[in-house]
């Protein structure tokens, strides 16, 4: 293999990486919204952690970790902001569809880009956000509308999403991937008695379990590892920019997998949002670290 083609290669594998995890995680979101009628968004928030930490735990060791008071300080905080977001995220997919509520949560790492780069052009993003949420909002009883409640739990989970970068960046300075195995089982503890409050002892239904193993490795084991091996072979610019595709892949999956069929503005709403977050990531400054993995 000649130079040429080693550097093609070095460039289109955390590329293929990133595209993965990305259909992973929409995917996993589908299949998670099968369990909704029998243990609520809470209780499948806390099935899909409490599975996903387990097998982190058994691929990463994160035993290994290097962690000081300040560390796991950080580490607490990183995944708590994780259970939060997977937790409201869910909670939004209740009554909106998922690509929707993707574009939504989107306007949290879109604002951590835009404080980070302060230029005047980030008016032109901020300007373009704005839009794609007041498509969203409904104009009168006969338009294609959103829950207003779905749409805050999105909102809020984009909220969580912002949080998790910024912490997940100090977070993974120390500890790399396993970082990522430490906030999941953080996140796990903080969800879990949200879910045992709401559906009980329905968690142990045994049919649940292999839709839960399912949801674990596509929503979190399999895209969380991949994102952060693509993190240290891609710039941070990249990285973004690819990552604000997402919503469109969520609709998607939404349109493939739940038969959610949106409306034109609804479609030009989400567009408008990736653009944003596109806009934004592209004129970031250099200092800024990418928008690392979602709900």
């Amino acid at each position: 293999m000649n130079e040429q083609s080693r550097s093609l290669t070095s460039t289109l594998f955390p590329v293929g990486l990133l595209l993965i995890a990305m259909a992973s995680i929409q995917s996993g979101a589908s299949l998670a919204k099968s369990m909704f009628p029998v243990v609520g968004a809470q209780g499948t928030t806390t099935l899909r952690l409490i599975f996903a930490s387990v097998i982190m735990i058994l691929l990463l060791r994160p035993w290994k970790a290097k962690l000081t008071a300040r560390s796991l300080q950080t580490v607490a905080v990183y995944g708590v902001a994780l259970g939060g977001m997977n937790l409201l995220f869910y909670m939004s997919l209740q009554t909106v569809p998922l690509g929707i509520a993707v574009a939504l949560e989107f306007t949290g790492p879109l604002a951590v880009a835009i404080y980070a780069s302060r230029k005047a052009i980030d008016f032109l993003w901020i300007g373009l956000a704005i839009v794609g949420l007041l498509l969203l909002i409904p104009t009168d009883a006969g338009s294609a509308s959103i829950d207003l409640m779905g749409a805050g739990y999105a909102l809020a989970a984009g909220v969580c999403w912002a949080l998790y970068i910024l912490f997940g960046q100090k977070a993974g300075a120390d500890n790399g991937v396993q970082t990522a195995a430490l906030g999941v089982m953080i996140a796990a503890v903080f969800v879990t008695p949200f879910g045992v409050a709401h559906a009980g002892a329905t968690l142990l239904t045994p049919s649940l379990i292999p839709v839960a193993l399912g949801v674990a490795v596509l929503s979190t084991a399999l895209p969380y590892t991949l994102e952060m091996i693509a993190l240290t072979r891609m710039p941070a610019r990249t990285f973004g920019t690819l990552m604000s595709v997402e919503p469109a892949i969520a609709a998607m999956s939404g349109l493939l997998f739940l038969n959610e069929y949106l409306s034109l503005a609804q479609w030009m709403a989400i567009s408008c949002i990736i653009l944003a977050s596109v806009g934004a990531t592209l004129t970031m400054g250099r200092e800024v670290k990418p928008m690392v993995a979602n709900d």
